[in-house]
């Protein structure tokens, strides 16, 4: 147990679904923290799905665990998320504006970020760390 993992949506669907290598990245870290985009992204989701309240609540026991948090957007979030769009913005890679956010979060909180986005990995000049 020796980092912190800031979970994308992605990753966190593929924990629900029984995915043993996310589990397992997990289960190691110290602390995992579920971004606010990560929040948004999957309350939307399950509120245009079937199993709304099963869903919702399976997200409740997860943020109830002793190693998750669900850190809040800071000042310093926003300064970091306006030096990663600016850097994008300059190498011509559109990312998705949840994503930035993400990426603002972990790098606030010194996660690696446990994605299967593809696109993260534009993100790692500016420090970005995606677990392997």
């Amino acid at each position: 147990m020796t980092r912190c993992i800031a979970i994308d949506t992605n990753a966190y669907s593929a924990l629900m679904a029984g995915d043993e290598n996310v589990a397992s990245q997990l289960a190691d870290a110290k602390l995992v923290i579920v971004p606010i985009a990560v929040l948004g992204e999957l309350h939307d989701g399950f509120k245009n799905g079937s199993r709304a309240a099963f869903n919702e609540r399976k997200l409740r026991e997860f943020l109830d665990l002793a190693n998750v948090e669900a850190p809040e957007i800071t000042a310093k979030t926003a300064e970091i998320y306006a030096t990663i769009k600016n850097y994008l913005r300059e190498q011509g890679r559109p990312v998705p504006t949840n994503d930035i956010w993400i990426a603002a979060q972990a790098l606030e909180n010194h996660a690696v970020i446990l994605t299967f986005d593809k696109h993260f990995a534009f993100m790692e000049e500016c420090g970005v760390i995606l677990a392997s």
